[in-house]
């Protein structure tokens, strides 16, 4: 096991848990607090518990290490302790831990001898040599790269470093650190076998190795302190009065938590903390209590900016709550104080081979308990100890403290790997899964800061989000595991900025639009493109700044006009009634964002925004996730090179489709007929080209273009079928444009999945996209149909505007039960917490429960759906926009059909009526709106 933290070097207070075990790897991180509160309400008491955020990354020790074709792979896999890896001496796979056993960073000499079947032998290095030789040769068969054993083994352990090091920015990223100031502490048996380069990916010049680091997680247990928290709801503004009567609450939940002690006369110590946000807003900051209105203004404002990137100093600030944390501290042991008892350097105790910086170097090694205080060791060098191996690496030194802490600090500047620029660049198997990872990680940071930015439920609470780059053609490269109905039809809205403003565009400058028509899928979900022009050097004319690439973000409008509030109306018969339609209108102007413009559009029209300041809001947050993915791609381009980074752009793409191509060799033809509740009929014709590996999905005979809301542009449909063959895929790639290259999509001109302006469109991004999916999965007969729907459910007035999609049951597949109560397919949102739900909207939920037998019978069953009950504390009109309530979802081969769902009504006087698959109602108090999802359909018969 491996652990690592980040600590700032002044006081370690912030911290950055790295655990590395034979399975994964675990990242949590806190600062003096606990990372978020689970809040429950039990018997009408609100009840929060501590928790800590936990990351989990497949790069464990045990991971497996394999080649795919075209890319290494390390894990997610792993060898776990039995049979572990390959040098366990029990036929266990390669793993990290062999790669570092080949390149000499783990000697057998000087491991425990406790491997084979009597537990006396050592780690066995012959079969790890045998194994990585064999890989070699492997590799070297299918793609001619003539790599020598050892260079293999670099190339594993450079990506599984990539994977370690990208979790660790990603939560230090959500926290708003600068982790380059930072030190690495890393402990567990094999930490510091990689703390060096993970520490130079990086960008951290210090590492800090305590005496028991290979244990230091039972050795901290031993040594903690004892905690009590005592906390209360207040939910008041911040005035000056409020903090004079929070000074009697603390003091009261102080005397209780101090009753609890058995020795209250002990040493301890007193935190006293504020929970503070913003009015209207979930997101809450802990803040020491101080007794002054501006100093805990200031801390709030500090913080806040630190982990958002902004402030609103017009915005009253809540106490949400208030926390009182004694700590009795428990007698500590006294790290003795060690002393030199000779000058003398210190002597290796042997010199081995290990490779390092692409070359086999002789290196000492040291054991630990020889050093003495003030003792350097210059890298390459390894220092062994009874519960771990330190590795110090070419351009790190490593000094005993007094204190016996080994401190390791780099010495010279060492950047990840620079790629040089080159004409003829071929793809790389290390790289390109080095880049696969990096050009994903970009994006699920543009997402981070989307959520951390924006301002309302549908963005930060139910994600509804998705952010991606583009290559300098518009080409989807990757993504964020976001919502598959953006990112499928992303691609479109980039090609129509490009086609409509391409030979305009300016740096600065910044897109908007929502058309369904050009790219986007309903109008609700409004897309922000941003160019990434190339960096202005010295001397340079701003006109000769060319076009990079491109970065998008799309986010579900908590509103953007319409019929109804929500902008989801259930029965809108044109494009006019659904809300503000965006057609690439400029929202950014070299740098200066267009607030005039912008509110002028929002608020025109027959059916204006409701709430414009929250559209504002969330449009400058889809801004700075932009900006954040211009800033990380162009910090690429620096690192790696211009023609590096774009040529891996497309190599990805590459993979993608030759992936998506071996998935189509397996293929047989298949055709399907999908009817919907409204009368639509998707028909589906897949014909399997096996000599050039393609697929024709053909969707001639679908029903005409429809007078209903049920329309899906011609980007869904794509969309839909981007999706399905992915999934197809068994393997961790990118949803990317490569993945359409081996597809040929006919969609006819006028039908449902290609209608005509002004058709109106807003349910077919949420339902018909859903049957499409299913449809396709018919067809292709590998899985049933899941529930078919989102259960668009809305409510609201002109004050209140609330948008959600409800999870039902997933379809059963060839080998497989479907799943209960998930969010299936085209979206991959989630439900807002009934905590925020029923403190922000006026509204009670009554239950919230799985619909039990709800899915299909059969060999392999239906995923149950579920049952939601709303009661309404206010009146207001709501809307549900569903399938599946007359047509169950169907079952295959021999399964049964999964139960379609039901929408009713049950009134304050007991009547229930009940509602069609669309419609929109007027809800009194204490109406209550309860919503039952379908469930999945089968499959096979059960015998």
């Amino acid at each position: 096991m491996a652990q690592f933290q980040t600590s700032l070097k002044a006081g370690f207070d912030s911290i950055i848990t790295f655990d590395m075990g034979g399975t994964s790897t675990d990242v949590a991180h806190f600062k003096g607090e606990y990372e978020r509160q689970f809040e429950t309400e039990i018997a009408g008491v609100r009840m929060r518990t501590p928790m800590m955020a936990i990351h989990t990354v497949a790069a464990g020790g045990g991971s497996i290490l394999r080649f795919d074709g075209s890319r290494y792979r390390v894990g997610p896999e792993s060898a776990g302790a039995n049979p572990g890896p390959a040098c366990y001496r029990n036929n266990g796979p390669l793993t990290v831990t062999d790669a570092n056993v080949m390149l000499g960073k783990i000697q057998p000499q000087f491991f425990p001898k406790v491997f084979g079947k009597n537990g006396n032998l050592p780690l066995d290095a012959e079969i790890v040599c045998q194994k990585f030789r064999e890989l070699a040769l492997e590799i070297q068969s299918q793609t001619g790269d003539n790599r020598t054993p050892e260079e293999v083994a670099t190339g594993f352990i450079t990506i599984a470093v990539e994977n370690m090091a990208n979790a660790i920015k990603k939560i230090s990223l959500q926290r708003g650190y600068d982790i380059s100031n930072y030190t690495l502490c890393c402990f567990g048996g094999a930490g510091g076998q990689h703390a060096c380069l993970i520490a130079d990916t990086l960008g951290i010049k210090q590492i800090f190795i305590h005496p028991y680091a290979g244990v230091l997680s039972a050795y901290g247990m031993g040594l903690a302190d004892i905690r009590i928290l005592r906390e209360k709801a207040i939910e008041k503004p911040l005035t000056e009065f409020l903090i004079f009567e929070l000074e009697q609450i603390f003091l009261d939940l102080e005397t209780a938590a101090k009753a609890e002690l058995e020795n209250p006369e002990s040493k301890i110590e007193t935190m006293l903390k504020l929970n503070l946000k913003y009015e209207g807003t979930d997101s809450i900051l802990s803040i020491n209590f101080i007794r002054n209105l501006s100093s805990i203004t200031q801390q709030f404002e500090q913080q806040h900016l630190t982990r958002y990137g902004f402030i609103k100093p017009e915005k009253t600030l809540i106490v949400e709550s208030i926390t009182t944390e004694i700590i009795q501290q428990m007698d500590t042991i006294e790290e003795p104080i060690l002393n030199r008892t000779t000058n003398q350097s210190p002597t290796p105790i042997a010199v081995v081979p290990m490779y390092t910086q692409d070359e086999w170097q002789q290196t000492p090694i040291f054991n630990r308990n020889d050093l003495q205080p003030g003792d350097i060791i210059q890298g390459p060098a390894i220092i062994i100890e009874s519960i771990g191996t330190n590795i110090i690496e070419s351009g790190w030194q490593g000094e005993l403290t007094e204190k016996n802490n080994l401190v390791l600090k780099s010495i010279r500047a060492i950047k990840p790997p620079i790629f040089m620029e080159n004409q003829d660049i071929k793809v790389d198997p290390v790289r390109l899964e080095i880049f696969k990872n990096l050009f994903q990680f970009i994006a699920e940071q543009m997402g981070i800061t989307l959520q951390n930015t924006a301002t309302s439920v549908n963005i930060k609470e139910r994600l509804d989000f998705s952010c991606a780059i583009f290559d300098q053609n518009g080409q989807l490269v990757a993504n964020a595991p976001h919502i598959p109905v953006h990112l499928g039809s992303m691609s479109d809205s980039i090609e129509s900025l490009i086609s409509a403003k391409g030979k305009t565009l300016k740096p600065g400058d910044v897109y908007l639009l929502n058309n369904p028509y050009n790219g986007g899928t309903h109008l609700p979900d409004v897309t922000v493109i941003t160019p990434v022009f190339s960096p202005l050097v010295k001397g340079e004319n701003r006109q000769e700044q060319t076009i990079l690439f491109y970065v998008a973000s799309r986010g579900h409008q908590a509103d953007i006009g319409g019929i109804t509030p929500g902008s989801m109306p259930p029965n809108s018969t044109n494009i006019q009634e659904e809300g503000i339609l965006i057609d690439n209108i400029q929202l950014v102007k070299e740098g200066n964002f267009l607030e005039t413009e912008l509110l002028n559009l929002l608020t025109s029209g027959n059916y204006p925004a409701r709430n414009p300041a929250t559209n504002i809001a969330d449009l400058q947050a889809q801004i700075a996730a932009n900006e954040k993915g211009v800033q990380e791609l162009l910090r690429m381009v620096k690192s790696y090179g211009l023609n590096t980074v774009q040529n891996y752009m497309q190599f990805v793409q590459d993979n993608a489709e030759a992936s998506v191509r071996r998935a189509i060799d397996v293929l047989t033809d298949g055709e399907f007929s999908y009817k919907m509740d409204n009368g639509g009929m998707i028909k589906v014709n897949i014909k399997i080209d096996k000599n050039n590996r393609r697929a024709i999905i053909d969707f001639t005979g679908t029903s005409p273009q429809l007078l209903t809301n049920f329309n899906a542009p011609k980007s869904i449909c794509k969309a839909a079928v981007l999706y399905v063959f992915r999934t197809l895929v068994d393997d961790n790639i990118p949803l990317n444009a490569g993945c359409l290259k081996p597809l040929e999509i006919i969609i006819p001109d006028g039908c449902f999945l290609n209608p005509r302006y002004p058709a109106a469109v807003v349910a077919g991004n949420v339902e018909t996209s859903q049957a499409i999916v299913d449809a396709l999965y018919g067809a292709l007969n590998v899985m049933s149909a899941s529930q078919g729907t989102m259960n668009n459910f809305t409510f609201g007035n002109q004050n209140y505007q609330y948008y959600e999609t409800i999870c039902g049951g997933s379809g059963a597949g060839i080998n497989y039960h479907g799943t209960d109560a998930v969010h299936t397919h085209m979206t991959n949102s989630r439900l807002t917490d009934p905590e925020v739900l029923e403190w922000r909207y006026p509204v009670l939920l009554e239950e919230f429960s799985i619909r039990e037998n709800s899915g299909g019978l059969g060999k392999f069953k239906g995923g149950n759906g579920i049952i939601r009950k709303v009661k309404f504390l206010a009146t207001m009109t709501a809307g549900i926009l569903s399938e599946h309530r007359i047509i169950p979802p169907f079952g295959l081969n021999g399964g049964q059909p999964g139960l379609v769902g039901k929408n009713y009504i049950i009134r304050n006087h007991g009547i229930v009526e009940n509602l069609e698959s669309t419609a929109t109602v007027e809800m009194n108090i204490n109406d209550i709106f309860v919503i039952e999802t379908p469930g999945g359909g089968g499959y096979g018969r059960n015998y």
